[in-house]
């Protein structure tokens, strides 16, 4: 599966933190992110991470294309729910293309914790049928 790993600067220890406590889990999948966040990620868990631009460059446009185009099959967006407006519209737009394209979203550790024990336990294999060329070749 391909993950899609987004934080706010406010959220981004509970990103790192989150993801070490589910490294063994994520190991399995293709993680991308933006830029600071997929850094902070990989050094903190040894996982290979595909980085994208910063969000202030960009790469959560890079990251919402990828989810027009069916190759994402879970998001987590960490979001600061005190944000700006601007930050605010940010999670807005992923969260729309992640309703519009059926790809699971969690804005909060809760809902991520959630949803990373279903991947663990196959919950999310439906992808497989709706993204099959993307995940092909899922470790």
């Amino acid at each position: 599966m391909n993950i899609a790993l987004l934080a706010h600067d406010k959220k981004k220890e509970l990103m790192i933190q989150f993801c070490i406590a589910y490294c063994g889990i994520m190991a399995g999948h293709d993680i991308c992110a933006t830029s600071t966040t997929g850094r902070l990620v990989a050094e903190a868990t040894g996982l290979p991470v595909t980085r994208y631009l910063s969000c202030s460059q960009g790469g959560n446009q890079q990251i919402a294309v990828r989810i027009a185009y069916n190759e994402i099959d879970l998001v987590l967006f960490f979001c600061n729910p005190q944000g700006t407006e601007a930050e605010n519209k940010e999670v807005n737009e992923i969260e729309r293309l992640c309703d519009q394209y059926n790809i699971p979203f969690a804005s909060n550790v809760a809902t991520a914790e959630v949803l990373i024990q279903g991947l663990q336990r196959g919950d999310m294999d439906w992808r497989n049928i709706v993204n099959p060329k993307a995940n092909k070749d899922t470790k």
